[in-house]
């Protein structure tokens, strides 16, 4: 084929199949930042509750109230958000009018994400091209690798940038995001969903009405908070008894015990047989502590939500401190939790992403990391389309159903805002 006719047989491509041609043109071509811009969303207050409430957190010298030993000074308990939701949205535009959508866990202080991204990321960004993400992500992180930061509200901001990234690189190609990481093992993922209830017999019916619709895995709060009600392993035991035969329970502590209370309860809960997980057990800086419990204990032990980069999660392998790991996308990004996810098969260690209140982008690039990814089990948030930012500020759904969630097929992540729905929950 002479080079004219070669540009004759290009020429007929791009009329036979403008779509196509079009994305070929784009991502041929560098696609320059123009504009990096965080969008702070917040959901109504909770009836009767005032914003000089918005941050709410036990008083200091608060105590567990748990029985003898147990009641000693509340650690474990993380700030709230007194009624109200929110998180930061990234939007990225480049110089071809292409416009990616990131996200960044903020409940608590989203302008401190915000100003991160205006202030430091956004003037080294301009003009970058998008589709360098990975030596973008670099940069980012070399910003203020030397100075301390590796963790917090810098990698969050970090995080909502390289979603954002990975979207515009998907729109330009005209592929999904999970085609983009290798391709997907598998079509739907399979999705848990949280249960409440306060005593046993409280959680054992909302246990049943969650299994109804199609839930065969949950997952419920164990001494997460104070009072004597949250730390009744017995309301664990009625949900496992529930399951038992159709399913499994998940229990997440978020840091509620010490190894030697752990290693008590943990011999009650191994006796269920039917407890997928036990998250967050320990506080976080306790690797040697959770090394001990995973070795004592049958059950499987989760862990990752709290940690921000590959460097922190390599201790937890090394130290075998984990069964399964529940990195977040939103506070770590697509790039740098594939990379952990890999990290964590070496070690035949299961990958199941932890997915928080958010929107559309922090869900969506849970769900094409665990398409393309060949350790990951299971999804967090199966109700979270219901959520404050959920379907009702997208135009273009995410394919949620109860249990499980089909893998989107569109370009980029897979959904689209409704511009005027998401400017009612937008603040700034």
């Amino acid at each position: 084929m002479t080079r004219r006719d070669f540009l004759r047989s290009s020429l007929a491509l791009g009329a036979a199949f403008p779509a196509l041609y079009a994305a070929e043109t784009k991502i041929g071509v560098p696609l320059k930042i123009t504009k990096v811009e965080p969008v702070i969303l917040r959901s109504p207050a909770a009836p009767g509750r005032s914003e000089d409430e918005f941050v709410s957190m036990t008083p200091l010298g608060g105590m567990t109230t748990g029985k003898g030993l147990w009641n000693r000074l509340e650690r474990g308990e993380t700030v709230r958000q007194g009624g109200y939701q929110q998180t930061v949205l990234v939007k990225i535009t480049t110089d071809q009018g292409i416009v990616g959508w990131g996200e960044s866990h903020a409940v608590m202080t989203p302008r401190a994400v915000a100003t991160i991204l205006t202030d430091l990321f956004a003037p080294i960004l301009i003009g970058e091209d998008a589709r360098r993400i990975e030596p973008i992500w670099e940069k980012m992180y070399s910003t203020q690798r030397l100075r301390g930061y590796g963790t917090g509200y810098f990698t969050r901001a970090m995080a909502g940038v390289d979603i954002a990234l990975w979207d515009i690189v998907g729109k330009a190609s005209g592929l999904p995001v999970y085609q983009l990481l290798g391709g997907k093992f598998r079509d739907s993922i399979p999705t848990y969903q949280g249960v409440g209830g306060g005593p046993p017999e409280e959680v054992a019916e909302k246990v049943r009405e969650l299994l109804e619709i199609g839930y065969t895995v949950q997952k419920m709060s164990l001494a997460k908070g104070r009072g004597e009600q949250i730390r009744d392993v017995n309301r664990v035991v009625a949900a496992a008894d529930v399951l038992k035969g159709r399913g499994e329970i998940l229990v997440d502590s978020l840091g509620g015990y010490t190894l030697a209370e752990a290693t008590r309860v943990g011999r009650i809960l191994d006796a269920q047989g039917n407890v997928g997980w036990w998250e967050d057990v320990l506080m976080p800086e306790d690797f040697e502590g959770m090394a001990i419990l995973a070795d004592k204990l049958d059950m499987p032990i989760c862990a990752g939500e709290q940690y921000s980069n590959r460097f922190q999660f390599a201790e937890l392998f090394d130290r075998r401190a984990c069964d399964i790991i529940n990195p977040d996308t939103a506070r770590i990004g697509i790039t740098e939790t594939k990379r952990i996810a890999i990290m964590a098969d070496v070690k035949n260690i299961l990958f199941s992403p932890h997915s928080s209140m958010g929107s559309a982008p922090y869900r969506a690039s849970a769900i094409h990391l665990c398409a393309s990814t060949v350790n990951s089990v299971i999804l967090e948030g199966g109700e979270s389309y219901k959520g404050a930012f959920g379907d009702q500020i997208l135009s273009q759904r995410l394919p949620y159903s109860p249990g499980s969630v089909e893998v989107p097929d569109a370009p980029g992540l897979g959904f689209e805002f409704d511009e005027k729905e998401l400017a009612k929950v937008t603040v700034a």
